[in-house]
């Protein structure tokens, strides 16, 4: 804003906390000079090893008390007072036992972003390895030895012989686009709103899906209602050029940057679906963001897109073949997902005791051997995620 009169400067060792978002466990120790708008508390911390204080006070053991600290009739509206917050009892071991404690866990984050750096590069290869099976189904078939002719398109390149040139408008039923506008989202609401983050190249994640209530729903499916089978499909941003299939059970609307396609009979929509994935579509949507600095596909490019599609019984059984060939994929990558999730759980819980004092590790933190700097450096983050209140998410677990 133009006017930051009455911004707070934070410096690097404050603890500085979104009062109106601490239930969210939106806090934490600085390690920055800079400023925070008014909704922030900062304060000085004392007598407290900083980086024990800061692991503690966004542990599970904790964060819950400022939930139930704050007041408010809505989540949204939620607020925390001064006075409140100082009732919230710490527990403050000594000063050598924090020590040991900070030590203790930095340890086991170093030894763990190794193995989850594994287990992400494993499912990378996986992925790709899936992505590979793929795209040779959906631009050659199952044949070896096919025939290919020139498709006459630059981005297509040579086609299987026996297969048909068609443009995406000929192959969908109705091709919807979202409501320029912002869905209301609610905390409580029924319908997941599918953004351009929800969805992967052939999967939907629900999970992670933001909520709309009834009334807002109806009003974003005035369109089409989208049902399973249909194919979702991310036209700007970041994520631009990926597609799903509408789970089954499902009942969902698109929200922002988002599309939604039904596709004709005589077409396999999972078939479809994938084709929209490949890089030959991918090549002609690009045509649109080279340059861009909001990259979108126009929705006229969309309608043009070149397909070359064989007969409706031969992308059922190209369907069935990529299931049957990429299932033992699907199932290693959810493995190590649910590992990966497991761990941090498992993590959240043993953060909690080891600061609270129900698991004693000062025994554990003086058998740790001290690490080269190479290791330090090798077991740097590669990445930092952010939640939705702007705070760093350790995505980091502890092995037993």
């Amino acid at each position: 804003p133009d006017d930051l009169s009455n911004y707070k400067v934070v410096q690097a060792g404050q603890f500085a906390m979104n009062k109106m978002k601490a239930w969210q466990g939106s806090y934490g120790m600085s390690r920055y000079n800079g400023i925070v708008s008014p909704a922030y508390f900062v304060f000085n911390v004392d007598g407290v090893d900083g980086t024990f204080f800061h692991t503690a006070i966004r542990s599970n053991a904790y964060v819950p008390c400022f939930t139930q600290a704050s007041d408010g009739v809505r989540i949204g509206q939620w607020d925390l007072s001064q006075a409140r917050m100082r009732e919230i009892q710490f527990t403050l071991p000594p000063t050598d036992e924090q020590t040991s404690i900070v030590r203790f866990l930095d340890h086991a984050d170093r030894k763990i972003r190794r193995y989850i750096r594994a287990k992400k590069k494993l499912i990378k290869l996986l992925e790709e390895q899936k992505q590979a099976i793929i795209h040779r189904a959906v631009t050659r078939g199952l044949d070896p030895n096919v025939r290919l002719k020139s498709s006459v398109v630059e981005w297509l390149g040579d086609i299987p012989e026996h297969w048909e040139l068609i443009r995406f408008k000929f192959v969908a039923e109705k091709i919807v686009d979202c409501l320029h506008a912002t869905p209301k989202y609610s905390e409580n609401g029924e319908f997941p709103a599918i953004r351009t983050a929800d969805i992967s190249p052939g999967t939907v994640n629900l999970s992670s899906a933001r909520r709309i209530e009834a009334d807002e729903y109806e009003r974003w499916v005035e369109r089409l209602v989208p049902k399973p089978g249909d194919i979702l499909y991310s036209r700007e941003g970041e994520r631009f050029g990926i597609a799903a299939c509408v789970p089954d059970g499902s009942r969902l609307c698109i929200s922002q940057r988002m599309m939604v396609f039904r596709i004709r009979s005589e077409h396999n929509p999972v078939f479809i679906m994938w084709l929209l994935n490949s890089k030959e579509i991918y090549a002609q949507a690009c045509q649109d963001v080279t340059g861009a600095t909001a990259p979108h596909v126009n929705i006229s490019t969309i309608r043009n897109y070149y397909l070359a599609v064989p007969a409706r019984n031969e992308q059922d059984t190209l369907v069935a073949e990529i299931e049957n060939a990429t299932k033992g994929y699907s199932n290693t990558i959810d493995r190590a997902q649910s590992e990966i999730s497991l761990l941090n759980e498992y993590r959240t819980r043993l953060i909690s005791d080891v600061v609270t004092g129900k698991l004693d590790v000062r025994e554990a933190a003086l058998r740790i051997p001290a690490e080269s700097k190479i290791e330090e450096e090798a077991d740097m983050p590669e990445e930092v995620e952010m939640n939705d209140a702007g705070m760093e998410t350790e995505n980091v677990e502890f092995e037993e």
